[in-house]
């Protein structure tokens, strides 16, 4: 599966959802240049670079509408020119596919 695949999908409520597996994620993650697992295998993140904070804040803007659209949130942290994005499930105590969908709709904002 590559990340436009991904991207073009929904997310969809946690209704009951187990946490994927440490083998499924990192196959999703592959999909995803330059995402990383967490340590502990609950979250994936990136950081991203940008010439100015207008740029940054317009990503930053982007991933919220579309966050909000998917009503699946990421944890952000935001300087000048850089935004690191992180995505877990909270619900589930880990990833989700949610997470894997939302991080390639990320690439697709950031134009890759």
């Amino acid at each position: 599966m590559d990340h436009a695949s991904l991207a073009a999908q929904q997310c969809h409520p946690r209704n009951g959802e187990q946490a994927l597996d440490n083998a499924k994620a990192k196959e999703l993650l592959a999909a995803l240049p330059g995402w990383k697992l967490a340590e502990d295998g609950n979250a994936i993140g990136k950081a991203f670079r940008f010439e100015d904070f207008y740029e940054t804040l317009g990503f930053v803007n982007a991933i919220g509408w579309m966050a909000n659209q998917q009503d699946h949130h990421p944890d952000l942290e935001v300087g000048y020119n850089r935004c690191v994005v992180r995505w877990s499930t909270h619900d589930v105590g880990g990833l989700s596919m949610n997470d894997f969908i939302c991080a390639a709709k990320v690439e697709q904002i950031a134009g890759g």
